[in-house]
């Protein structure tokens, strides 16, 4: 659980579990809003500006933390795309309903790889097949 405490109008931040034994050392936007909550109602009413270059500091610290949690999601994207470009040029089997509701196996080249939405598509001719319901690939 993390505390803070104050003292002469110095801010520490202390970790009453060891960040070993979490396997985390990332400050999260709970423990950001935390230490922010209790500098704000420490704060010396005659000098309000005189944490800010503290605040501003916090802010950059969790804008560089997002931007690197950004950073890990666009490597994923891109070794799933990387993935999907595998398909090209070989054949893929899926399951769709018929016009009766049942089930019916289809086959096809994949000729590209779309994404709409965020979702990715294998295009067979004139059909967009969703990556997730293929159930067959052959070369």
């Amino acid at each position: 659980m993390a505390t803070v405490a104050v003292s002469n109008g110095t801010f520490y931040y202390k970790n009453a579990v060891e960040k070993q034994k979490t396997g985390s050392n990332n400050m999260g936007k709970d423990e950001f809003l935390k230490i922010l909550v209790t500098q704000l109602s420490n704060q010396d009413p005659t000098q309000p500006l005189q944490d800010k270059e503290f605040i501003a500091q916090m802010a950059t610290f969790t804008s560089v933390e997002q931007l690197t949690n950004m950073a890990g999601e666009m490597k994923l994207l891109r070794q799933s795309i990387g993935f999907s470009s595998g398909l090209i040029g070989k054949t893929i089997g899926w399951t769709q309903k018929d016009s009766n509701s049942e089930p019916e196996t289809l086959s096809g080249v994949v000729e590209s790889i779309k994404i709409k939405e965020s979702k990715q598509y294998a295009v067979v001719g004139d059909k967009e097949v969703p990556i997730d319901q293929i159930t067959e690939i052959k070369s």
